[in-house]
């Protein structure tokens, strides 16, 4: 009998696409996947054969319409008055919507964003399994990616590490210490659970274990889509910490440059690629500071508009605007990269061998523009908030200037080519509704769905 899995996230195109990528594998191998996402991702899911659900908004017009151009900093995102209206309603719509696609499902997949799916997997009595895009779980060997100290402390100092101004690994103590950050974080995506777990799921409020432990405090597989070449395993980690390797999403839509595009890749030397990303705001400055930058360089460039749209009418002749093109195939295209240091477009960026420069923004892109220097692929990444026409164009003379670069660059892919993420991902959810099946039935603390709590 085929087995349906169902996937609910909540997110950018970075986040959705690599949901994709998993459900084109499982459906190769016999599974039915269904994939909730926001209404604006239907035309991208549909258009490689997978079931869709919606999960209602539009995660463009939910950033506009909160303002975040103004919410610069993680602390405004995760608690702007705004932002936390809408994305509580956001959130209690997705789960009701989530419920309605699970009924019948043999397993439910879920982000740090959707951690309603452990209790709805609780109440389907069916397994849950988390996929993250980052080291969430606690490690003494490095701080959370999101942990920020003062670089002028005292016990800090040697750590410092300007123009990134980030701290790499500090005391172990400290390290384990600093997941209390990810754990406030988490709270705003937790905040819904207790009432949906009543009103919708009918079940009992229990303690919650984070997004690591289902309510009867067994430990969930956690998947972690991405390369341990380029983020090796933590050796205190669990056992339950999987990283399969990057889902990588081969293009299916015979992806190629039009006639334009080939003319321009024709007329010089290979352009290095720039893209920040799908977050709306910095348009104006990002295009100034891009315009500045190669007309001192003096190179060539393809610049991805992304949902911020870049001003393409105020760039140099020496730049090519290109509105969608699937990273995988338009990588073949360039000499370098330089982007937000978003997850998938690092490890895209590094499989194809490509030297990097990372401009990050959040979250977890100050970790993978570090991790990017430390593996020698490219310079030291400088946030965006930082970022200055000299600063971009010495680093656009470093991609193209440097052999060693290039050399890192292409070592670290021949090592990633081999790793095959999706699949492995499949032997996991494979696995796991086995022996979810097999341990016979469980014990539920359910009301009758619709009785009062």
């Amino acid at each position: 009998m085929t087995k349906t899995v169902v996937t609910s996230v909540l997110g950018t195109h970075g986040d959705v696409q690599p949901h994709v990528a998993l459900a084109v594998t499982l459906k190769k191998r016999g599974f039915r996947p269904i994939i909730c996402a926001t209404d604006d991702f239907e035309g991208f899911v549909t258009s490689y054969g997978v079931e869709f659900r919606g999960l209602g908004t539009d995660m463009r017009e939910l950033m506009k319409r909160t303002q975040m151009d103004d919410a610069a900093a993680l602390s405004k995102l995760l608690y702007a008055p705004n932002l936390l209206r809408e994305g509580q309603k956001m959130l209690k719509e997705a789960a009701r919507r989530t419920w309605d696609a699970a009924q019948g499902a043999d397993a439910l997949i879920f982000a740090q964003t959707t951690t309603f799916c452990i209790d709805m997997a609780e109440a389907l009595r069916i397994p849950a399994l988390m996929v993250a895009f980052q080291p969430l779980n606690p490690t003494a060997e490095f701080p959370y990616f999101q942990y920020e100290v003062n670089p002028l402390s005292p016990l800090m100092y040697r750590f410092n590490r300007e123009p990134f101004g980030e701290v790499p690994g500090i005391d172990p103590v400290v390290n384990k210490l600093s997941y209390q950050v990810q754990r406030w974080h988490q709270m705003f995506y937790d905040l819904p659970r207790d009432r949906l777990r009543r009103r919708l799921f009918g079940l009992k409020t229990r303690n919650r274990g984070g997004f690591a432990r289902n309510g009867r405090g067994e430990m969930l597989p956690i998947l972690h889509a991405y390369s341990p070449t380029v983020s090796p395993a933590p050796g205190d980690w669990a056992p339950n910490n999987i990283i399969t390797g990057f889902w990588r999403l081969d293009d299916g839509a015979g992806w190629a440059p039009d006639a334009d595009f080939e003319a321009f890749l024709s007329t010089g030397d290979t352009p290095v690629y720039l893209g920040f990303g799908s977050m709306p705001w910095g348009a104006q400055r990002n295009t100034e500071i891009i315009t500045k930058a190669i007309t001192q360089w003096g190179g060539r460039a393809v610049i991805g508009k992304g949902w911020g749209g870049v001003k393409a009418e105020d760039l140099p002749k020496s730049v090519y605007v290109v509105d969608r093109a699937p990273h995988t195939e338009l990588f073949k295209h360039v000499k370098a990269v330089v982007h937000h240091g978003g997850a998938g477009t690092t490890q895209t960026g590094l499989e194809a061998g490509r030297p990097t420069f990372a401009v990050p923004q959040f979250f977890d892109q100050p970790y993978w523009g570090k991790l990017i220097y430390e593996l020698g692929c490219g310079p030291q990444p400088v946030r965006l908030k930082k970022l200055t026409p000299q600063i971009l164009a010495t680093a656009l003379d470093d991609l193209s200037n440097t052999p060693a670069y290039a050399r890192a660059a292409e070592a670290v892919a021949e090592k990633m080519r081999l790793e095959d993420g999706t699949n492995r991902a499949v032997d996991v959810i494979e696995e796991t509704i086995a022996d979810y099946g097999s341990a016979g039935p469980r014990d539920s603390d359910t009301y009758e769905l619709g009785a009062a709590p």
